[in-house]
């Protein structure tokens, strides 16, 4: 009778009422605005990378998703309680979109902005001399939400004093339209690798985590660093109005919330 088994299909995007032809208008106009800035990017040899934070990944005998070449199957916790594990991992990436190479940061604590740049910030001093580039700017492309978001001022106070003042250079920071992370180059790129490279593996300790993702390769040429981050970050930090005021921050004319550029002091 024509059935088969099917797994649900994520194809409605949003709500009908909420999804109005200027939203849709904009969304694009972010879209088109991504892509020349890519281009030019690439133009001037300026580095571009795509970042995003991979989910909380409990640390122990727990299981995980996906399927694993064995005899026997692996006996695992039968719950996943935090009280079980020695801890998280949670994978901050920065994937360079021009030399296909990633680079991920295992924090231990919490998914804060100031964990995300100083990510960022590792990439940059450790990764640079493999870059060629006599540029001294950088083009970010993340989500609009989260420790990277839009409307986040830690994260671009963190950008200010972490990145721009330190290593004197220029940011801009492109953000994808909400409900789009999917098309952000870093998911499909790079994490969607890294869980085929673990799949049905549980993640016993960090010195595991650190090795597969060191070890996720593709026939394309990517290739992965990782690196433990075992600072313990704050939640909650507030800045102020007076604050925001002291960052050198420029927004574009096209879509202001989205882009902007950050520059030294």
């Amino acid at each position: 009778m024509g059935y088969s088994l099917k797994i649900n299909y994520k194809k409605i995007e949003s709500d009908p009422k909420k999804s109005t032809p200027e939203s849709r208008k904009k969304r694009n106009q972010q879209f088109i605005y991504i892509d020349q800035m890519r281009k030019a990017s690439q133009k001037q040899n300026i580095p571009s990378i795509s970042v995003d934070a991979k989910k909380r990944e409990l640390v122990g005998n727990f299981i995980n998703k996906g399927a694993t070449w064995c005899i026997n199957p692996k006996e695992v916790n039968a719950y996943d309680f935090r009280s079980l594990a020695s801890g998280v991992f949670i994978p901050y990436g920065i994937y360079n979109i021009d030399s296909n190479k990633g680079f991920v940061v295992g924090g231990v604590s919490y998914n804060t902005a100031e964990f995300a740049v100083n990510s960022i910030a590792k990439w940059w001093k450790n990764e640079l001399n493999k870059i060629t580039t006599t540029q001294n700017s950088l083009l970010i492309f993340a989500d609009g939400g989260g420790s990277n978001g839009s409307k986040n001022r830690l994260w671009k106070k963190c950008i200010k004093k972490l990145l721009c003042d330190k290593y004197g250079i220029t940011v801009t920071v492109c953000h994808y339209p909400p409900g789009t992370s999917k098309y952000n180059p870093i998911e499909h790129r790079l994490f969607s690798e890294i869980s085929k490279n673990w799949a049905g593996e549980p993640l016993m300790n960090n010195e595991i985590i650190l090795n597969y993702i060191n070890t996720t390769k593709t026939k394309t040429g990517l290739s992965v660093k990782a690196i433990l981050d075992e600072t313990v970050y704050e939640k909650g930090i507030k800045i102020s109005d007076d604050e925001m005021r002291k960052i050198n921050v420029k927004y574009h004319d096209v879509l202001p919330q989205w882009n902007y550029t950050i520059f030294p002091s």
